[in-house]
């Protein structure tokens, strides 16, 4: 286990019931992080079994929200530079090995990479889904994650330098379209539910326009078309999930109209 370079990594995975694509994830993670922390929301699945088996240090925790879980877990990081992955991230050999020629005199304080992503067995390379850069390497202290329930993003110190690194990082987001669907009706109830505790309102006019707006921009003008049926169904599903988001939110401000 770990890189082939003096630096030593951490990696951190937040996982809940991941079984499927865990043991991916971190026998990649393996070829460069010298620790692998696995903070686990209590899985009722074989995710504990599967990590304790790649060498990965489980730590049980409830549920904090995206940003918080994977803070918590870079604070129990024995190393000083982090390696941050989703459970359903892999890196890729060509990623592995520009990671593996990061020298202590070449680190700076973070490195991006270009997401890839695969949906339903196929590689979607357009539609505004790639190259899809994240921040998954910097050094503890440089980066936190911030962020409501719903979306987490990467917060860097001032003056932080980004790199960015070859090789794509492998994204498994869905292997079903039945499988999407229930992922757009949980994410845009949580999403409806922060943007009404933030007072925000929409209209129908709004909602029909954002999602219109939504598959013109991603299936024609970001080339959508050219990933075939996966990319109009990627389209679609994205501009149904804007829909949705808005839909449910006008819901809940009508919800308050009637209780006043």
């Amino acid at each position: 286990m770990g890189s082939s370079n003096s630096i030593r990594f951490s990696a951190i995975v937040i996982t809940y019931n991941e079984e499927k694509k865990i043991g991916n994830c971190l026998d990649s993670l393996v070829n460069v992080a010298d620790e692998i922390i696995v903070v686990d929301s209590y899985s009722t699945d074989r995710t504990i079994e599967i990590c304790k088996s790649k060498g990965a240090k489980v730590i049980s925790q409830q549920f904090l929200g995206y940003a918080n879980q994977k803070n918590f877990g870079i604070q129990e990081a024995k190393f000083d530079y982090i390696i941050s992955l989703d459970a359903d991230e892999v890196l890729s050999p060509e990623l592995i090995n520009s990671i593996k020629y990061i020298s202590p005199t070449s680190f700076l304080s973070a490195y991006e990479v270009n997401r890839l992503t695969n949906y339903c067995g196929r590689w979607i390379k357009h539609g505004g889904w790639y190259p899809d850069p994240k921040i998954r390497i910097w050094k503890k202290g440089n980066a936190k994650w911030v962020g409501d329930g719903v979306h987490e993003t990467l917060e860097l110190a001032d003056n932080t330098k980004i790199v960015k690194l070859k090789g794509d990082l492998l994204h498994f987001t869905t292997d079903t379209i039945s499988q999407h669907i229930d992922q757009i009706q949980k994410f845009t109830t949580l999403a409806a539910n922060e943007l009404h505790r933030q007072g925000k309102k929409v209209s129908i006019a709004k909602i029909l326009f954002n999602s219109w707006f939504k598959f013109t921009r991603d299936y024609v003008f970001r080339l959508g078309f050219l990933d075939g049926f996966y990319g109009f169904v990627v389209a679609f599903n994205s501009a149904f999930a804007t829909y949705l988001k808005y839909l449910k939110l006008y819901n809940l401000n009508k919800s308050d109209e009637k209780k006043s």
